[in-house]
């Protein structure tokens, strides 16, 4: 070996680099064969004998819908515990993996498990999906469906049937799942089954004679669930000798195995050593694990048709931007045998906001802070902005306000990170005179009044279609909520004798100053809120701006509809007068729209008494004392600038 190396360090360096090259391919290549020879060679574990002898027939892949905090994470716990996957008693809520799901009980992201079930003395593989229940969360709710072939449509037995239930069902049966009704919460004193059944009936048209009724926290009539699950449910259908087809449902990213996809295979099989090519990308990879969770990633040697399972990649997938949700893969060589996925939309964003670190220095951490976050939650959506006041920033895009605020308590528990958010805004929708239309995210880039509105031909904003569920005697204080939100009545139904189903159209805008929180106030907490994008409509709103000294403050400039704009520009010039210190000369505080001044606040400057030395009599003395004081202060005004402390900004911004 030290000879061969000896005769190669003596070539010329061309060829030394050549021979280098080939050395290193072949390296690599024996590297990968020893490598899938080792993974092959692994014994066959109990676990993975039981899964390869059930058929296809004996697969059920199922999802749990329902209202936010109705119990799915809790009856997702009684059904691993019953099926042997995880030990009973141990970690509580095993699949709301985030410190923020925990902490305020409510599931954010769409997570999975499978399940081997024995009943009537054959092993069956169950796929679960525990979705979020927040209707900001229901990009996550479709995707699961993509994996699944029926839902169990859980209802809580003492609230009935709520406005996500509602949702969630449609969004399930437009996707052809069959629905297995479940009330759950039978416990509680306040329990009402025979109520929650006859709603799930008239609402849904779901007997109740397939209904199961179960606590998910005492565990009572749990053990019912699956047998009906393996009844009602049908099983996927596929052909594992057909070439691969598989769908890329979801992604997250890990530090050492970069994206790990979360797959559903319709035809063929995947292993270790495979190379596969996305439709969306057309960039190839080599299969470097396959497995599925069980309830945490548990290697297979394959994953055959009608499964649901993670794959990564060796090397790994750097780019979570690679992994398309909805894509479908194949083997390469095969690409024109198979039929892509139709695949889904990636959600839009609804809500935007502005985020800058509290200290410039911190602003490196924060975007890393940032970016890992992103990640693992593809909807938000990102750019990079910069505010004379406040510093470098991000513009970022969520999909509704609890979105934000999640993502903000990630940013905070998660990374420590110290950070200031603007209030949220949505976007607005000009068509210019010659037809062009644009999207404006940032209120900055909204046009003036003044300058701009010859070339401005039209103004849109956009609407949401929102249905409010509610006992009927707080009926009339919902509608007068949404009427001076600008809402328009669209439907009223009396559900039953004493619950009510109400629908309005309201500006997004609205719906994202705090209408959710205002609505609980009123219904002291018994209405349920869901809404969907109703596009954008024609609307009268203009660009509202604080001027200090009539210099504009970039940081604060907000779109408000014109109906709107005398209340706000108060409230605003008198809260930012709170935070702004004295100067050494007058500081006029302004809300403006275009040149129309809205509402104006004044400071006071520190004034010396020059006249504290004199007597009393001389007046002539006084006067001449008095205006050379104000002649310096015009002075001091012409040189001098304001400067407005970064606390200032904050506990104005402050929610």
């Amino acid at each position: 070996m030290q000879r061969c190396l000896l005769q190669l360090l003596r070539l010329p360096s061309s060829i030394r680099s050549q021979y280098a090259s080939g050395f290193l391919s072949q390296t690599r290549a024996f590297s990968a064969s020893v490598a899938l020879r080792a993974q092959v060679s692994k014994p066959i574990s109990e676990l993975e004998r039981r899964i390869q002898a059930i058929p296809i027939e004996r697969f059920r892949n199922f999802c749990i819908v329902a209202h936010v905090d109705h119990g799915k994470s809790t009856l997702s716990d009684r059904l691993l515990e019953l099926t042997g996957t995880i030990a009973p008693g141990g970690n509580k809520q095993i699949l709301d993996k985030l410190d923020v799901e925990r902490e305020r009980g409510i599931t954010v992201k769409a997570q999975t498990c499978s399940m081997l079930y024995n009943h009537e003395g054959e092993d069956y593989l169950l796929h679960l999906v525990d979705t979020p229940g927040h209707v900001d969360f229901r990009a996550e709710v479709s995707r699961s469906y993509a994996s699944c072939g029926g839902a169990l449509l859980l209802v809580d037995a003492s609230q009935g049937v709520q406005a996500q239930t509602v949702a969630n069902f449609y969004l399930a049966f437009s996707q052809g799942l069959v629905l297995v009704p479940v009330v759950n919460k039978i416990d509680l004193p306040s329990a009402d089954s025979p109520r929650a059944l006859e709603q799930m009936q008239t609402a849904f048209e779901l007997a109740p004679e397939n209904a199961v009724l179960v606590s998910a926290k005492t565990g009572l009539n749990v053990e019912q669930l699956l047998p009906n699950v393996i009844r009602q449910i049908p099983h996927p259908v596929g052909d594992h000798t057909k070439p691969l087809r598989l769908l890329l449902v979801d992604s997250w990213y890990d530090n050492y195995k970069g994206v790990i996809l979360l797959v559903r295979i319709f035809d063929g099989q995947v292993k270790a050593g495979d190379q596969i090519v996305s439709f969306a990308t057309g960039i190839k990879y080599f299969v470097g694990e396959v497995g599925m969770m069980y309830p945490h990633q548990t290697p297979l040697s394959v994953l055959r048709a009608g499964q649901v399972g993670y794959i990564f990649f060796n090397p790994g997938m750097k780019k979570s931007q690679e992994a398309l949700s909805g894509d479908t893969y194949t083997t390469v060589g095969s690409e024109r045998l198979v039929e892509p996925y139709p695949g889904f939309e990636e959600p839009k964003s609804m809500v935007f906001v502005s985020a800058f670190p509290v200290d410039q220095s911190d602003f490196g951490h924060l975007e890393d802070s940032i970016n890992q976050i992103v990640l693992n939650d593809r909807s938000v959506t990102l750019h990079k902005e910069s505010s004379e006041a406040l510093g470098a920033g991000w513009r970022m895009g969520f999909l509704g306000t609890l979105h934000c605020s999640v993502f903000e308590d990630r940013l905070r528990q998660e990374h420590g990170a110290s950070i200031i958010i603007t209030p949220p805004t949505v976007p607005f929708k000009v068509i210019w005179a010659n037809g062009r239309e644009e999207i404006i995210q940032t209120p900055s880039n909204f046009p003036d009044a003044d300058v701009n509105r010859d070339q401005v031909g039209e103004l849109q904003e956009p609407y949401v279609s929102a249905t409010v569920t509610l006992p009927e005697e707080y009926l009339g204080k919902v509608i007068e909520l949404c009427e001076t939100n600008r809402g328009e009545q669209k439907e009223l139904n009396f559900f039953t004798a004493r619950q009510v189903i109400l629908k309005y159209d309201i500006p997004l805008a609205q719906l994202v100053d705090d209408f959710f929180g205002k609505l609980k106030g009123a219904t002291k907490g018994y209405a349920s809120l869901d809404y969907e994008d109703a596009g954008f409509r024609r609307s009268s709103v203009v660009k509202m701006q604080l001027l200090v000294n009539k210099e504009p403050v970039d940081a604060v400039a907000r779109v408000l509809h014109t109906s709107q704009v005398d209340r706000l520009g108060r409230q605003w010039v008198k809260k930012f007068k709170e935070h702004v210190d004295r100067q050494m000369f007058e500081v006029i505080i302004q809300a403006a729209v275009g040149k129309r001044i809205v509402a104006r606040e004044t400071i006071k400057p520190f004034r010396k008494d020059v006249l504290q030395k004199l007597h009393a009599a001389d007046i002539g003395r006084k006067r001449k004392l008095l205006d050379r004081q104000k002649e310096g202060r015009k002075k001091l005004k012409a040189v001098g600038n304001i400067t407005i402390d970064h606390k200032a900004f904050q506990k104005f911004l402050a929610k």
